[in-house]
């Protein structure tokens, strides 16, 4: 039956609610609705002709905006984008002659002349359609649409003409089209379905259709397939070593190289136009870092070594070249200042800021800079985390398991961690393991193994905090989203010391086999890379689900989830509130019937801050 567990937007109760504490105020210089206000800039793409595309999520909206790269106020591209979580949204594509933009509105590929005009959708032809990939020519398109449960690629052009399927092999699914300079082949990625962990570089002739794998490897993730600007190399980042490393490879199928040693996760990179130099986003321990590779004729490394563009503490990403290779524009983040677009002058490396999304009050405020602290888990595995002191500390601290749980915790903006470290929160965000950016092992240890390992990874993170000299053991909260409100609920259930005061699940798992069931495909398959099919592997859903554990939870949770939500499927905090009210059990819930996975209109953010404020300081602060 789909959808057997009516949904209705609501709050309800079990035990006494969290109520507002009037002896409590907001920290000197911020409040909520401060917080709230920010319009995240994001997604960025520099045209041939030095204009840049971006998106802009608002309080309703995730419209595209253009400006120059020299720089200029935004100007409204799209009026009707709905609101996109900036980690599941497409960056807009610029034609390679800069005349036509191309970029996703409600399930739809729609093009714009680069000079404005109305959004105008191409791919009428089917139910779906994404990622549009520009030919050579400006005309074709290259978009993903979904056909036989597969992700498939087809041609078409600006005028939405009747499309050429490029794909049809049911293998598995087909992604990130990139055409040749000369406009006759293209690359893929090809995710089997015969090994979820692997990830292939296909090239396929368009003309003959005939398809060879340049990189395909049992249990190896193969990304990001670019051409060097000449065609004569294919690039590609994979996981062969501990570490995802930049590859090269002739199209017909020679000369594989490895091109980085960096012995660090390479991020992401972008050719230069002459081909010359390559751009690459480093991953040093949570901070992204800029660098430059120079390019011999031979496609080696011509100094033996990446020289650094930009080393400053937080979170480069998307970077571009401009056409003459003069500039180069990317977005940074840090804990000190949300996402913004900027230019760097490669003769003089002299950088620009071309957005400003911070508000002068915010701008005002002296943000921490998290420390990188490591700690020992259960069986002894070295926990690496980002550690927030607060200024004055008041007694109580947080932990913050971040979502995936392929994913890290790094040097990022994070708005509500800097709000609750200014009330005197310490603030603690574990890289448990399963997290990226420390090596494929590491990676890959919470494989047939969720909610054991990792959630004790949680715990002990617990006891690292009590042991600091201005915590109170009993005063230590766990709080998370997605994976990290499923490690919420797990470590709420499976800790028979009751280290936590308290916890917040926001839109987390408490039932791996319904949640399997229930979500959408590619979270399905997301979940087989870890744990395997559940007809095969049921033991270890079944050993990985909370819900069975809901007698062992001694403290009061606060859980918050939106019913748009096909990732984590709405249905599993409702079974969860069914089993902790037959318990007994104190909680809180909060539903949004508006909201997908996370929360991204304004009005809801701000009704959610204020619920995990309230809850917060109920549970954890003292009487002043």
């Amino acid at each position: 039956m789909e959808n057997p567990i009516k949904l209705t937007e609501k709050y309800e109760r079990n035990g006494w609610p969290a109520l507002k504490r009037t002896d409590l105020n907001s920290p000197p210089g911020l409040n909520l609705s401060l917080l709230t206000s920010l319009e995240r800039i994001r997604s960025h793409s520099l045209s041939s002709q030095g204009q840049i595309a971006c998106i802009k999520d608002g309080e309703t909206l995730s419209d595209v905006y253009t400006m120059s790269a020299k720089g200029s106020w935004l100007s409204r591209i799209t009026t009707e984008r709905p609101l996109a979580a900036y980690w599941d949204d497409e960056t807009p594509e610029w034609s390679p002659d800069g005349k036509w933009l191309a970029f996703g509105i409600k399930g739809h590929v729609h093009i714009v002349p680069h000079d404005g005009g109305l959004p105008k959708k191409i791919t009428d032809f089917a139910v779906a359609a994404s990622s549009p990939r520009w030919m050579p020519d400006s005309n074709g398109l290259i978009v993903t649409v979904e056909r036989n449960d597969t992700d498939q690629l087809l041609l078409t052009d600006r005028e939405g003409s009747w499309p050429r399927a490029l794909t049809t092999d049911t293998i598995g699914d087909h992604w990130d089209a990139r055409p040749s300079p000369d406009g006759k082949f293209i690359l893929f990625n090809l995710r089997r379905f015969d090994d979820l962990n692997r990830l292939d570089i296909v090239l396929l002739e368009i003309a003959t259709g005939k398809q060879i794998t340049l990189y395909g490897k049992p249990s190896v993730r193969a990304v990001s397939p670019k051409w060097s600007p000449d065609g004569e190399w294919v690039s590609f980042i994979a996981q062969e070593t501990q570490r995802e490393e930049l590859y090269l490879i002739k199209p017909n199928g020679e000369g594989l190289r490895q091109l980085t040693k960096a012995e660090q996760d390479i991020f992401q990179y972008e050719w230069s136009p002459s081909g010359k130099e390559i751009l690459v986003v480093v991953n040093k321990n949570g901070s992204f870092e800029l660098m430059l590779i120079a390019l011999s004729p031979q496609g080696e490394t011509g100094s033996g070594s990446m020289s650094t563009l930009r080393s400053e503490v937080g979170i480069h990403s998307n970077p571009n070249w401009a056409k003459d290779e003069s500039y180069i524009t990317f977005e940074f983040e840090s804990p000190a200042a949300p996402p913004d677009i900027y230019r760097m002058d490669l003769k003089t490396r002299q950088t620009t800021q071309l957005t400003f999304s911070n508000p002068p009050a915010l701008q005002k405020n002296k943000f921490v800079i998290p420390e990188v602290i490591s700690y020992k888990s259960y069986d002894g595995l070295e926990i690496p985390a980002c550690l927030y002191r607060p200024e004055k500390s008041n007694g109580a601290a947080i932990l913050y398991p971040h979502g995936g749980p392929k994913d890290q915790y790094g040097f990022a903006w994070d708005d509500i961690a800097q709000y609750f470290v200014a009330k005197g929160y310490t603030y603690l965000a574990p890289n448990y393991r399963g997290s990226t950016g420390y090596g494929k092992d590491f990676e890959r240890a919470n494989y047939n193994d969720w909610g054991v390992g990792d959630t004790q990874d949680c715990l002990h993170g617990a006891k690292y905090l009590g042991r600091l000299k201005d915590i109170k053991p009993d005063r230590i909260a766990i709080t998370g989203g997605s994976y990290g409100g499923y490690m919420t609920a797990c470590s709420l259930s499976r800790d028979p010391e009751y280290l936590f005061a308290c916890g917040i699940a926001k839109y987390g798992d408490s039932n791996l086999v319904s949640s399997w069931a229930q979500c959408e495909k590619r979270l399905r398959l997301y979940t087989e890379i870890f744990l395997g099919h559940p007809a095969d592997n049921l033991q270890t859903y079944l050993k990985g689900s909370p819900i069975a554990e809901v007698k062992n939870i001694q403290k009061p949770v606060l859980i918050l989830h939106g019913l748009l939500d096909t990732i984590v499927p709405p249905e599993a905090s409702e079974e969860w509130v069914e089993a902790l009210l037959r318990e007994g059990k104190a909680f809180e819930y909060k539903t949004y019937d508006d909201e997908p996975h996370g929360f991204l209109r304004r009005e809801n953010l701000f009704d959610v801050y204020e619920r995990m404020e309230r809850f917060l300081d109920w549970y954890l602060l003292p009487k002043r």
